[in-house]
């Protein structure tokens, strides 16, 4: 059985940018019903037992298991979402990824225009993700609960567009949201994290696998 994680941060952290009637509502409502529906959907299942990564892997693209899928990567990508914030965040890219976004995408006023830019020409429901394959980073977007690793990419750091995450604070202007995101709240520190445990295991040759987890610049749709 799967449980709700807590939040890396009070539920205040993060005001004034994003509200604790925010987080109150989409971590304790929606995220925690995405966990709570998948145990159901588990409970007389074969898929049982298994780790949410494998849940994933196992349910991605096959139609008979489309609500298990859609559950566990929300659960997984929403997780995912609360480490890429922190209090006090923000700012440029720095450590080893600004070396590659500036390689890759540009300089940071580049990579933002780059991030808001995808998140803008997203329609409806999804996330926008920043993301390493083979070496290279970019930027991607996927819809509704699609994730970059089970198309081969690497995660490296999110911000969610369903307007749950910011419509009680932005009502629709989503993209100020992405704008509060970038310079007040992305956690660089966690997606330099993902960037090494990413780099290891491609100098491993190994599979990919759905830890907090690379793809080529920038938004091609998923």
């Amino acid at each position: 059985m799967f449980t709700l994680p807590r939040l890396p941060y009070a539920a205040d952290a993060l005001e004034p940018h994003i509200s604790a009637q925010t987080l109150a509502l989409h971590h304790g409502k929606h995220h925690k019903g995405y966990v709570d529906t998948l145990n159901k959907l588990l409970a007389d299942s074969a898929l049982a037992g298994l780790s949410l990564d494998e849940v994933i892997k196992q349910t991605h693209g096959d139609p008979a298991h489309s609500t298990i899928f859609n559950n566990a990567a929300q659960s997984w990508n929403h997780d995912f979402f609360w480490k890429s914030m922190k209090p006090g965040g923000g700012g440029l890219p720095d450590g080893d990824l600004k070396v590659l976004i500036e390689h890759d995408i540009g300089d940071g006023e580049a990579f933002a225009e780059a991030f808001s830019a995808a998140a803008a020409a997203h329609f409806g429901s999804g996330w926008v993700w920043l993301v390493a394959t083979d070496g290279v980073v970019g930027i991607v977007a996927t819809h509704d609960a699609d994730l970059p690793a089970v198309h081969g990419r690497f995660a490296l750091l999110c911000c969610d567009l369903w307007e749950h995450a910011y419509y009680l604070d932005y009502n629709n202007r989503r993209a100020e949201y992405v704008a509060a995101f970038l310079d007040h709240l992305a956690n660089w520190d966690f997606a330099n994290a993902n960037l090494t445990a990413a780099a290891a295991a491609m100098n491993e040759a190994e599979p990919i696998t759905m830890e907090p987890n690379a793809a080529p610049a920038v938004v091609p749709a998923t």
